[in-house]
């Protein structure tokens, strides 16, 4: 059985948003904005503690908005950034649920 337009679109989008987040550093971000978006740069980088460059969460920050994976809003000169699909979080419970460790 082939696949579906449609369905090739899923699959594509799919690996995008996988390849987005497969990043220690950007599933950390999820996990932390799931708990207390929106938040900016700054804020982000204190929650992931020692050894974060506001320059590489920046551009963590970027390239998981430009994928669809993250919104931001803009207030004065501080950009905020949130969950653009909040079922996206689902990947944790599946990773966690088929995991053996």
């Amino acid at each position: 059985m082939s696949t579906t337009l449609v369905e090739r679109n899923q699959l594509e989008y799919t690996a995008k948003v996988l390849k987005t987040i497969a990043h220690p550093v950007k599933l950390e971000i999820l996990k932390i904005l799931a708990n207390n978006e929106p938040l900016d740069v700054t804020t982000l980088c204190r929650h992931v503690g020692m050894g974060c460059q506001i320059s590489m969460m920046s551009h963590h920050l970027a390239k998981m908005k430009d994928n669809g994976v993250l919104n931001s809003k803009k207030h004065g000169k501080q950009v905020f950034y949130s969950i653009a699909n909040r079922k996206l979080l689902n990947v944790f419970n599946c990773i966690e649920n088929c995991s053996d460790a």
